[in-house]
Order: C-alpha cells, then structure tokens, then sequence
C-alpha cells in the first residue's frame, strides 16, 4: 500500500478539498438549527414531536458510525462512484426536506429526509477523512497538518454560510429555505467535479469485516487518540447543548446567540490557517496544546459571567472558536497520520469509530446535562433562581475545564512523533 503513494500526483489540488468539506458541513449542524424551525413555522409541528424525533436520529446517526466506516472500506475500490451516489442522496435529502411540500404526514417525512441527510453527511464525512490519509502522505512533511487546515477551514466556512444563507436569502426571495437548498445543489455539482480524480481509494478490502477495525484497535497510539477525540469532544458537546441558555438566562441576552454563534464558527475558521503554519513550524502536539490550554482560559472566564456581560462573552467565543479551529485541525491531522504510519489499510472503519466517539459525547451530554439542570429547577425562558443560574454556569463552563484538563493530561503524556 506505502509503495504505491508516491503514484499519487503530488499537485496540492487543495481547493477542492476545501470546497467539499464545506459542502459536507453545510449539511450538518446548520441543519440541527434550520429545519425544527421551518417545520414549526411551516407546518405546525410541535417542538416535542420535533425533539422525539431529532433524539432518535442521533441515537441512530452515533451508532450507524462504524457500519458506514466498514462500507467505506468494502467499497474502497469504486470510492469515486460511491461518494457521487451518496452526494447525490444528500442533496436529494436537503431539497425533499426544504423546497418540497411533504406527501405524506409531515413529521414522518421530516424524519425521511433526515435520515437520508445525516447517512450521507456522515458516510461522506467518513470517507472524506480516511481518502486524506494517502493525500496527506503524497504532500510530503507535514502534509496531515496542511491538509487538515485546508480541510477544516473550508468546513467551518461552511457552517457559516449555512447558518446565514437562508436569512440572507429571505431579503431575495420569498422561499429562502428552498433557494437554501437549491443553492446547496449546485454547491454538490461544483464540490463533486472538484474532488472527481481524489477518489483513488487504494488498497485492498478484508475478507472479515471486523478486520477493517483492527489497524486502528490494535494499535496502541491510535487507541489513545480515539479516547483523547472522545475527551477533548466531551467540552464542546457540553456548551452546544447549553449555549442558547447560557446566553438567553444567565447573560440575560436574548437575540444575541445568532450574532455570538457565528463569531464563534467565524474566529474557528480564521483561526484553521494560522494552526496549521504553527504546527509545520513547531509541530502538532505542542501547538494542540497551546489551543487546549486557550479553551480552559476561556471556559473559566465564562464561569465569572453574569447578566449584561455580553461583550466580554463576545471575546470568550472568538477565543473558544480559535481554541475549536486547533481541535479541528490537528487532532484528526495526528489521527491520520498514525494510520498512515501502521500502513495496514482499514482508514475509513478507523474514522468510522472516530466519527463514533465524537457523536458519542453529543448524546451523552444531551443525555446528562438537561435532566441535570432541570433537577436544579431551571426553566428556559422564564425567571430563574440564583441557584439554579449558578447550576448552569458550573455545567456550561466548569464542567467543561475539567473535561479539558483530562484531555491535556492524556495528550501530554502520549508520546506523538512528529515525523
């Protein structure tokens, strides 16, 4: 498999690494934001049933992660056609689930189109990551970390396009959300012409498909990595499940978490170039720990907070979001490499789990984290009391610290070579 890299054309072609990151990220937690609305707003549907089936989406979306990473693998020899059948299903999903009206009940057809959205996104994520490992070694040194910033850059352009074109478009049109998704068609013809010579998909398959999981489970370091991803993943699924809150209750902000959560993914995806250029000079390791140790500073700041403290929360998220732009970055990037390294093949059921681990700390933080606050009388929305405020700052930015502090001590004391 090594032997056959160098065969790789060594031209960058990075942009159409980009653009199709950003393509598959517009299809992911902008989507989580987006569609309860419209379908409140368009159809009457209540927040609960929404809820109910958002909840079982998740549940089935963290535990479909490894199956897709071994179809992945299975299918390594047609990738091309694979990824352009699954593009094609994702965007099929987005307009049937935003410029269609429902032919039948619209809850049930909410929840179609969303399973077809969410495979997609999350097959296409899969075997996205895990092509990236033979392209990164055809880069030459330090091609993981170059790549991965281009990469991750043009993700988080595409959760802020996402998060702001259908408003945006709302001043064009009087469909904004079907002009959203006819706009993400158009941006999926654009990305898969891009990526059409990328797919090379070498190697061979396994004969066993649980043998697709043992180069990275076997592996000591690899290991390591998948528990710190589940760590370090742990901090920012915390404050997603509780940063409306934070800022409508205990900010006293309402209004302001559009503005604040794009400041966020914004300062994220500013900060992806400067990452990667730091970590080619001075390597992965250190410079994830610079980044680690930026988001502690954040979240303890943001446990000091109270009402009318916009502003200084305005800093904290574009300190966090530059904090998120070096997890993004390098972590996968060490991920990737470490698999490039053992050369045993298995890249897209290696992703696959990792793709686990990271949706794993989503559903456990929704899980934990509102009955927990419920329990210490918080109501959104309403008046509540110190007590339960405080509640809130300590699971919002306490819990968090200490989550991260964890995943400092791991990755300190994992030996990572940076060559």
């Amino acid at each position: 498999m090594t032997a056959a890299l160098p065969a790789i054309a060594p031209r960058a072609g990075l942009a159409g690494w980009s653009l199709f990151a950003a393509l598959i990220a517009m299809a992911g937690l902008p989507i989580y934001i987006h569609a309860p609305k419209f379908y409140v707003d368009s159809y009457g549907l209540s927040l609960a049933a929404l809820g109910g089936v958002l909840a079982l989406l998740r549940l089935f979306d963290v535990v479909q992660d490894p199956v897709l990473g071994w179809l992945a693998e299975a299918g390594r020899a047609r990738r091309g056609l694979w990824v352009t059948l699954a593009v094609g299903v994702m965007a099929l999903s987005m307009i049937g689930l935003f410029a269609i009206a429902p032919p039948v009940a619209p809850l049930l057809w909410f929840a179609i189109t969303l399973s077809g959205l969410f495979s997609a996104f999350s097959f296409l994520t899969i075997t996205f990551y895990a092509e990236g490992v033979a392209k990164a070694a055809a880069l030459g040194p330090q091609g993981h970390v170059r790549l991965a910033g281009w990469r991750e850059g043009g993700s988080l352009v595409g959760v802020c396009v996402a998060a702001v074109a259908p408003v945006a478009l709302a001043g064009l049109t009087g469909s904004p959300f079907a002009a959203f998704a006819a706009l993400f068609v158009i941006l999926a013809v654009a990305a898969t012409f891009a990526m059409r010579d990328q797919w090379l998909g070498q190697g061979g398959g396994f004969e066993n498909p649980l043998a697709a999981f043992r180069p990275a489970l076997s592996d000591p370091l690899a290991r390591r990595l998948l528990l710190i991803a589940l760590l370090n993943a742990a901090p920012v699924a915390v404050t997603s499940t509780l940063f409306l809150f934070f800022v409508e209750s205990r900010l006293a902000a309402p209004g302001m978490e559009g503005p604040l959560l794009l400041l966020f993914f914004l300062a994220a995806a500013l900060s992806t170039p400067l990452w990667s250029r730091a970590a080619q000079s001075w390597g992965a390791k250190p410079v994830l720990l610079c980044g680690m140790a930026l988001a502690i500073a954040s979240f303890l700041w943001a446990s000091t907070l109270g009402a009318g403290d916009t502003l200084a929360f305005a800093v904290i998220c574009a300190a966090s979001g530059a904090a998120l732009g070096a997890d993004m970055v390098l972590l996968p990037a060490l991920f990737a490499r470490r698999l490039g390294q053992l050369g045993q093949g298995g890249e897209a059921a290696a992703f696959g789990l990792w793709s686990f681990v990271s949706k794993l700390s989503l559903a456990l933080a929704a899980a934990t984290l509102l009955p927990a606050l419920q329990a210490a009388g918080f109501t959104p929305g309403q008046e509540n009391a110190p007590s339960a405020l405080f509640v809130l700052s300590v699971l919002y930015a306490l819990v968090p610290c200490a989550l991260k502090v964890l995943a400092i001590a791991l990755l300190a004391a994992t030996k990572v070579p940076e060559v």
